[in-house]
C-alpha cells in the first residue's frame, strides 16, 4: 500500500530524544527553547511560543488576543474542526466565509460581508500548504481593526510574496505526525509582537511568568523537551522535505494534465505551496463518482483521503447549535477533492502507478 501520510524518522530524531531522556529534564525545559529560537528564525519572526498541539496554538492565539464572549471570528467552513472549536473554546462565535474555488483557502470578498460591530478577528487557513490571500486579508483587518491568527498548521515554510506563512500578525502551526514536519504531537504559536507573546506564554502556562504566581486564567499547554527535540530534528530537513513534496506535485500535475472531470491544484500567483495534501477534484464529467475513485484506488493499493468530507457549518454539533447558512463553493469542494500521497517517500515510480490507475478510469 502507498499510504496517504508517513512521518519520516531518522537517526537524528532518535538521538535527540535518547540525549534528552538521558539529561533528566524532560518536561519544558531547555530543548523547547531551543527549538523556539530556531523555529522563530525560519518564520522570520522575534517570537515562538510552544505548545503541545496545534489546537492548543490556536486556543493559545485566541485567549491571548482576548477573544471572549460575544466576541465573533470569521473563519472558513472547508477546514478541519479545531479552526471553529477553538473559537467555542474561548466562548466568540465562529462565522463561516465560503472559500474560493481555485485555491479553497477563504474568500476575502465573503470575509468582508461578514464583518459586524462584534467582529473581533479573521482567522484565515492556509489549506493544504499553500498560503490564503494574506495580503487582501490583512487590508481587511486594517481597515477594521481586527487581529488576524493565521492558521497556519498545514503550511510550514509556505510562503507568499516571499513572505513565509505565520509571519503576518499571528501564526498557529500544528506538528501532528502527518505535517510536513513533525514532533509526535506539539504545535507553535508565532508573532512579532512582545505584549502578544508574553501574555500567550502566561496562557500556555496556567496564567503564570513565574512559578507558583499568577497573573490570569491559563491552562497547562506546554511542550516537553523530548518533542522540541524531535522538531529541532525536523526542522533541519523541512526545506528538503518540502522541495520533495513540491517535485511530486509538479509529477502529478504533469500526469494528470488533460483528464476529462478532473482539475488539478492551483497554484495562485506569488505563492509557495509546500503540498501537505496534493488535492485534485473528481467532476460530474469525469464519468465515475469520487467514492468509486477511491474504492478502485484502494484496490490497486494506494491510499488517499478526502480532506473535509462535511464542511463545518453542516456538522451535527454545529447545526445543534443553530448553524443553518450555506457555503456553497464549500459544500461542492467536500463533494469532490481527493487527495493522493505527496510526502517526501512518494516515488515518481509510484506517481506513475496512481496516475496510470486513475488514467485508466477515466471516460
Amino acid at each position: 500500500m502507498i499510504p496517504i501520510a508517513k512521518p519520516l524518522i531518522g537517526q537524528e530524531e532518535i538521538d535527540g530524544v535518547v540525549n534528552v531522556m538521558r539529561s533528566g529534564v524532560i518536561a519544558e525545559g531547555p530543548k523547547v527553547k531551543e527549538f523556539e529560537e530556531a523555529f522563530a528564525r525560519y518564520i522570520g519572526v522575534e517570537h515562538a511560543i510552544a505548545v503541545n498541539s496545534g489546537t492548543a496554538a490556536l486556543l493559545v492565539a485566541l485567549q491571548a488576543k482576548g477573544l471572549g464572549p460575544g466576541d465573533e471570528v470569521i473563519t472558513t467552513p472547508f477546514t478541519f474542526i479545531a479552526t471553529a472549536n477553538a473559537i467555542l473554546y474561548t466562548g466568540a462565535r465562529p462565522v463561516f466565509a465560503d472559500i474560493r474555488e481555485d485555491t479553497f483557502n477563504i474568500d476575502p470578498e465573503d470575509v468582508k460581508s461578514k464583518i459586524t460591530d462584534r467582529t473581533k478577528a479573521i482567522i484565515p487557513v492556509d489549506l493544504y500548504g499553500q498560503t490564503a490571500d494574506m495580503k487582501a486579508i490583512m487590508d481587511i483587518a486594517s481597515d477594521h481593526c481586527l487581529a488576524v491568527i493565521e492558521d497556519a498548521c498545514q503550511a510550514h515554510g509556505a510562503s507568499i510574496d516571499g513572505k513565509k506563512a505565520g509571519s503576518f500578525d499571528v501564526g498557529c502551526f500544528s506538528f501532528y505526525p502527518t505535517k510536513n514536519m513533525t514532533t509526535s504531537e506539539g504545535g507553535m504559536v508565532t508573532s512579532a509582537d512582545s505584549s502578544f507573546s508574553d501574555r500567550a506564554r502566561m496562557v500556555r502556562s496556567h496564567g503564570s511568568r513565574i512559578r507558583y504566581f499568577h497573573e490570569m486564567l491559563g491552562f497547562n499547554l506546554r511542550m516537553t523537551d523530548i518533542s522540541a527535540a524531535i522538531g529541532l530534528a525536523q526542522l533541519r530537513k523541512i526545506d528538503a522535505y518540502n522541495d520533495k513534496r513540491v517535485e511530486n506535485a509538479t509529477r502529478y500535475s504533469e500526469k494528470l494534465a488533460g483528464i476529462r472531470g478532473l482539475v488539478t491544484p492551483t497554484v495562485g500567483r506569488g505563492n509557495k505551496h509546500v503540498f501537505h495534501q496534493y488535492t485534485i477534484r473528481i467532476t460530474d464529467a469525469f464519468g465515475i463518482d469520487r467514492d468509486e475513485v477511491i474504492r478502485r484506488l484502494g484496490s490497486a493499493g494506494i491510499g488517499s483521503g478526502i480532506y473535509y468530507p462535511l464542511p463545518i457549518h453542516l456538522q451535527q454539533y454545529y447545526k445543534q447549535l443553530g448553524f443553518n447558512d450555506s457555503h456553497p463553493i464549500a459544500e461542492r469542494m467536500a463533494k469532490e477533492v481527493i487527495s493522493l500521497p505527496v510526502h517526501p517517500s512518494v516515488t515518481f515510480e509510484d506517481i506513475n502507478l496512481i496516475t496510470d490507475t486513475i488514467r485508466g478510469l477515466s471516460h
